[in-house]
């Protein structure tokens, strides 16, 4: 088992940034693939962004680039999702997911675990 816990998040302007930290905990393994996604009230869970298993191949939803950055620190067994330029429209609760894909995946289908989620809110 893999435990995935996110934190970070929380309530900024628009224009903020924030950084979502994603640490992973049990059998983890360098080779696994990590995504972020996240899912607003009302809408369908929309992936962010993925990263390979050495952190070296990374992969954004095309709205997201340029904004937001995926990086993993494997000594800590810990993802990052660095957000600039935050929009309203990012609110949403932000989750990381772990796949035994090594490159990652845009589909939610392929993650086999996943963390509680942080909360982000962006206002006007």
């Amino acid at each position: 088992q893999v435990q995935l816990v996110e934190s970070g998040g929380g309530t900024v302007q628009a224009g903020d940034s924030l950084r979502l930290s994603c640490a992973a905990s049990g059998r983890t393994s360098s080779s696994y693939g990590m995504g972020w996604f996240r899912q607003a009230p009302g809408r369908e869970r929309e992936f962010v962004a993925r990263i390979s298993g050495n952190g070296g191949s990374t992969y954004y939803a095309d709205s997201l680039k340029g904004r937001f950055t995926i990086s993993r620190d494997r000594a800590k067994n810990t993802v990052y999702l660095q957000m600039n330029s935050l929009k309203p429209e990012d609110t949403a609760g932000y989750y990381c997911a772990a796949t035994v894909k090594f490159w990652g995946s845009s589909n939610s289908d392929d993650y086999s675990y996943w963390g509680q989620g942080t909360q982000v809110t962006v206002s006007s």
